[in-house]
């Protein structure tokens, strides 16, 4: 005890762990990269990290996997008819002792009883109904008719009502308390009537719980949370009703009337009505197929139902298919109650990695669903970008170090004194060194304003870079998807970050052309139609160089496939057409001259071996002066980023 306060310790008894270490949500980051660069969809990737789970256990398939198991062992339960067989077992009990005692008897009432007991319709319900006013002569028997009736009446009540257990089971047949039940019906019903027309119930729900509470151990706290409660036990009996056929239904409806009585059944019908018209949504006309041997009662048979609906909310809510679904959805609650303790914190995890994600700012929520932050984006081509610096080190195309590569100009290896407004970097060593000289050795070093030295560099020409690629539904079915965004995510990072001067437009091609910034480039998913619209392409690379028109020109195109779409010059409209139309060719030419007229270097990167495309690139390299290159897959980021920097080195020869 410390402080007036006292602590008190025990075992670990589950729940999260306490020592666990806190996510890498940067692994996670990487994780989805990696699926993404190797061809995968964004969207799917986002939404398997959370399905797998981050270390690929206590994901929502783990928790699907668990509610449908629990679903399988709940339908093969029982059979569902056990309340009808069990009072058609009670009533063939009732009617051999009523026979036995009447076989003893010498008189002409015994005979006429027989002959009443004789007569019965073969219906169980309606052989209870009149034998109601049946004068039995054997006590047994009649305490066996009288076990059906309340039986059924005390489970229909406690599946409704958990609070009426123990009152029914003390009492049962009690008048007195069946008349409190009929009353506190008569209230709830018309609290649940103001409650519909829209009224404020606040104060007639507080008298309400005041006079039954006790018929409510889960306390409910609003007349919301009441409903809620009501309607899923009375959804889970109609249910009931619902899968039974015709026959067994007509039984047991009839069996319920007889065991409850006029006045609560009458209070019943309301209740459930009042309740579908209240919550509409639930499943109440739905039919299950429960199998099984062992007969259930009506509460067990309600129980199981009731199980499998809300084993169905929660596999609707884990599978989280409906459009804008978040982990948010997931009630934390019905998970614990369905799936234990341990389901319920794996969720809570899932949402604290999400809210993380979101938190440090890797990833985004849209109407679409999770997508990744730009700072995402900018990690994800640090990564592609060292990896294809990795190949380029190993590789036939000489050496490039990225620290090699200068921000905002070149180096020059002198400096000078800081002033006001400089954005170049400071040279650390030489402003130390004037701290020391200024005030002598000794540690902590003092700076001052006028110790602070940066480094010069000078100027270094930009170019307009236009990279162009091709997203025709070929480029996925041959595995060229994932090295596509990876090059051209590499890029985009090496442009941002090293020669931030420059200026990238990335263009996708398919049937038509458009730009793509980093988020819409990674988020791009294949589209199944055909056509190849490098006319278009071209056409935006040209919008782009013109507006820098005071940057070198430079444009890449990535493609495996010869050009099949143009646009149509009377409507815009793109037209395809295979084999390639004449017309195509010329237009997508006439493009590839005004690129070369305005000074544009253009270089052509070829994937695969068509024989079309290959006559198709050869002749624009020898009309425009460019270059035609043809890596495989796996090589294109590296020949496209070597091919951009010995470009920028030939540009600092010429300006040199």
């Amino acid at each position: 005890m410390a402080g007036g306060n006292r602590f008190r310790y025990g075992a670990w008894r589950g729940g999260p762990d306490p020592l666990a270490p806190p996510y890498d949500v940067r692994a996670a980051v990487d994780a989805v990269g990696a699926e993404m660069l190797a061809g995968g969809s964004l969207r799917d990737a986002l939404r398997g990290l959370l399905r797998r789970g981050p270390d690929g256990r206590g994901g929502l398939d783990d928790l699907v996997a668990r509610a449908r198991r629990l679903r399988r062992e709940a339908m093969r339960r029982g059979n569902l008819d056990g309340t009808i067989t069990r009072s058609q077992a009670l009533l063939d009990q009732a009617l051999a002792a009523e026979r036995d005692e009447l076989r003893g008897r010498d008189d002409e009432a015994a005979r006429f009883n027989e002959a009443v007991l004789d007569n019965l319709p073969g219906s169980t319900a309606r052989a209870i109904e009149e034998l109601a006013g049946y004068d039995w002569a054997s006590d047994e028997a009649r305490r066996t008719y009288q076990q059906i009736l309340d039986g059924l009446r005390g489970e229909v009540l406690e599946q409704r009502f958990a609070g009426l257990r123990d009152a029914l089971r003390a009492s049962a047949g009690d008048p007195a308390v069946q008349r409190r039940v009929a009353e506190m019906m008569g209230d709830l019903n018309d609290l649940l009537d103001r409650h519909a027309r829209g009224e404020d119930t606040t104060d007639a729900f507080a008298e309400f719980m005041r006079r039954h509470g006790e018929f409510f151990p889960e306390r409910p706290e609003s007349v919301d949370e009441l409903i809620d409660a009501l309607a899923r036990r009375a959804a889970a009996g109609e249910r009931l009703m619902r899968s039974l056929s015709p026959q067994q239904r007509e039984e047991l409806a009839g069996l319920m009337r007889q065991s409850l009585g006029d006045r609560l059944a009458g209070e019943l019908d309301r209740l459930d009505a009042n309740l579908r018209t209240l919550r509409p949504d639930l499943a109440w006309d739905r039919r299950d197929r429960v199998r099984g041997s062992e007969p259930l009662g009506y509460g067990e048979a309600t129980g199981a139902l009731g199980e499998i609906a809300d084993l169905d909310d929660l596999l609707d809510q884990l599978g989280q298919e409906h459009p804008g679904a978040t982990l948010d959805d997931i009630d934390v609650d019905a998970v614990a109650r369905g799936l234990g303790r341990g389901a319920a914190d794996d969720v809570r995890r899932l949402r604290e990695l999400e809210r993380e994600l979101r938190r440090q700012g890797w990833v985004s929520r849209t109407a679409e669903g999770l997508t990744l932050s730009p700072k995402a984006l900018r990690r994800l081509g640090g990564t592609a970008l060292r990896a294809i610096f990795g190949d380029l080190h190993g590789g036939r195309r000489g050496q490039h170090d990225l620290r090699s590569a200068g921000a905002a100009g070149e180096i020059t290896g002198a400096s000078r004194r800081w002033e006001y407004g400089d954005e170049q970097p400071l040279d650390v060593v030489r402003t130390i060194g004037r701290a020391v000289r200024r005030a002598g050795p000794g540690v902590p070093v003092q700076l001052a304003v006028e110790d602070f030295e940066v480094v010069e560099t000078e100027a270094r020409a930009s170019a307009a870079v236009a990279l162009c690629v091709d997203l025709s539904f070929s480029m996925i079915s041959e595995g060229r998807w994932g090295p596509m965004k990876q090059t051209a995510l590499a890029l985009s990072h090496l442009v941002a970050t090293r020669f931030p001067q420059d200026a990238l437009q990335i263009v996708g091609f398919g049937r038509t052309a458009s730009p793509l910034s980093q988020q819409e480039l990674a988020a791009i998913e294949p589209d199944l139609v055909q056509g190849t619209n490098l006319q278009h392409a071209l056409k935006l690379a040209a919008r782009h160089l013109r507006r820098h028109s005071g940057s070198e020109p430079v444009v890449l195109v990535v493609t495996d496939g010869e050009p099949t779409a143009h646009l149509d010059p009377d409507d815009g409209e793109a037209l395809f057409h295979w084999p390639p139309l004449r017309e195509t060719i010329e237009v997508t030419v006439a493009e590839v001259d005004n690129l070369t007229r305005y000074g544009a270097t253009l270089n052509l990167f070829m994937l695969g071996e068509d024989p079309g495309l290959r006559r198709f690139v050869d002749a624009v390299a020898r009309r425009s002066g460019g270059r035609v290159l043809t890596p495989d897959a796996e090589d294109l980021g590296r020949y496209v980023v070597a091919d951009y920097l010995r470009a920028r080195r030939g540009r600092r020869r010429r300006a040199a």
